[in-house]
């Protein structure tokens, strides 16, 4: 069961994005000596049949427009006057058959109404309306969505009609612009992540409290699955599941089709559950690692709890100006440091450090931006440069942090033999390995711990809320409330 109850679709948010975005395209526009007219003009996303089949895949709108707009139907395009700041959307024209299949064909005026826009028209009126509404001289100018997602390496697809040979288009102005509009987020924003971060934090726990060995690793995730759309409304996942055990929690991406987390797992594994639930397109994404068990061993406690450290001490460094290159090189310090303790490793950390032996651990990057996708735009925009080292490389940003940013905070420690085996046998990096200690935990897998933060103006936020302290996990395992009852002074467990 759940105490939450999902919140109403806000559209005024995506009014809000739309404005927005307004003053810097404007500004812009100014600065280079251009005139504000011509329309920003962005194609939503196609709804797909799986392959040659007429199956139509789980449509999920594309992000840009979903942020500028917050439309949920397929193969609509949208539009904003950058004169007069209206926002215009264009419908598909929809057969009569369709509401003998797919329900009732509803009105312009209900789309104008439900998407707060300023007009409605059908998209075979798309050539007619931007003639008509065009104040400049000459053809009408389009301003397309066209850039390089630094995540992904792929291009955003700008729209596409037919008869676009009739406008003059602009491939270069919009993209940088309207990504970084979605690095800092409202508070409407906001508090549908906040949202998302419940629901699938309560997600979390009841897998928790559920798990017992000899279950399959996709039990877990249908637990998941299970809780954020049947409390929280969650049709759509962030990303795909990963729900590793064993030596699978080494495996960053674990989950995807060739390694579909299948896996019976034993007692005194580690489970690694990275799972996210979305909510009107606002993703989560938090990271549990527990003893399916429900008890730590001593090797567990000494690797998760080099991961916890690193995750609370980025967390309390975390405000305004603070560089996430200088994150990741705290975080990657003190799980060496921790490692040295234990006697994995021995030797000076400092020198650790410059040899990139943190990488060895912890290959990933330490967060990224998160909002409408799980990796959110704005991680390298023009100007900043990505890190050449190792481990520092695969980070998603290297900015400075600023107020309003949404980031996950989320440090781990892994036994890879892939990157193991070489760090063993290379000259400048061999000594530092306790080869005695380490055989003992080539087997443990790894630990992640993950959370989503908002910066504020003097810190953070954490906006969410599972088990940290291996105290906490294992009570929690065993039955105990979550969030802890409070009692006058004293918290009950």
């Amino acid at each position: 069961m759940s105490s939450l109850i999902p919140p109403p679709l806000p559209m005024e948010l995506h009014a809000g994005n739309r404005k927005k975005l307004l003053d810097p395209i404007r500004l812009h526009l100014s600065s280079s000596n251009r005139p504000l007219h011509g329309f920003v003009l962005l194609q939503g996303g196609e709804e797909k049949n799986r392959y040659c089949t007429d199956h139509a895949e789980l449509f999920r709108q594309e992000s840009y427009f979903a942020y500028l707009f917050g439309v949920k139907e397929p193969d609509f395009y949208g539009a904003i006057d950058i004169a007069s700041g209206k926002s215009i959307l264009f419908i598909p024209r929809l057969p009569d058959d369709y509401a003998v299949w797919l329900g009732e064909i509803k009105p312009l005026s209900h789309f104008k109404e439900t998407y707060m826009v300023d007009m409605v028209f059908y998209v075979d009126e798309l050539i007619q309306v931007f003639t008509e509404h065009f104040k400049g001289s000459g053809k009408p100018l389009l301003y397309l969505l066209y850039g390089l997602n630094t995540d992904s390496s792929n291009f955003s697809k700008p729209a596409s009609f037919e008869g676009m040979e009739k406008f003059e288009t602009d491939l270069t102005t919009l993209h940088p612009i309207l990504a970084e509009c979605r690095v800092i987020k409202s508070d409407l924003e906001l508090q549908l992540i906040q949202f998302a971060n419940d629901i699938s934090s309560e997600a979390h726990v009841e897998v928790m409290r559920r798990v017992k060995p000899g279950m399959k690793e996709y039990q877990m995730e249908s637990m998941f699955l299970h809780h954020t759309y049947m409390y929280g409304g969650c049709r759509h996942c962030s990303y795909t599941c990963i729900c590793a055990t064993g030596d699978n929690s080494a495996v960053l991406h674990y989950g995807h089709a060739a390694a579909p987390n299948d896996r019976t797992f034993e007692d005194g594994d580690l489970a690694l559950l990275d799972m996210g639930g979305e909510y009107h397109f606002y993703a989560s994404d938090i990271t549990c690692s527990f003893p399916v068990n429900g008890r730590f061993t001593s090797d567990q406690s000494l690797i998760y709890n080099a991961v916890l450290d690193a995750h609370n001490s980025v967390i309390s460094a975390m405000k305004p100006g603070v560089n996430w290159v200088d994150m990741h090189r705290l975080a990657e310090r003190i799980i060496l440091e921790s490692l040295k303790k234990g006697s994995i490793l021995t030797g000076d950390v400092d020198e650790m450090m410059i040899e990139r032996l943190g990488a060895v651990f912890m290959p990933h990057g330490l967060g990224h931006f998160m909002g409408i996708d799980t990796h959110d735009t704005g991680g390298y925009p023009m100007g900043v440069e990505r890190p050449k080292e190792a481990g520092l490389k695969s980070l998603r940003t290297a900015r400075d942090l600023l107020e309003g940013m949404v980031i996950t905070v989320e440090p781990g420690c892994y036994f890879i033999k892939a990157l193991l085996v070489p760090a063993m046998e290379n000259a400048k990096t061999s000594k530092f390995f306790n080869r005695e200690t380490i055989e003992r935990f080539k087997n443990l897998g790894g630990v992640r711990i993950e959370s989503d933060l908002v910066v504020t103006a003097n810190g953070c936020k954490n906006m969410t809320n599972v088990p940290r302290e291996t105290k906490e996990i294992e009570a929690v395992m065993a039955g105990a409330p979550w969030p802890p009852v409070t009692t006058g002074n004293h918290y009950t467990k």
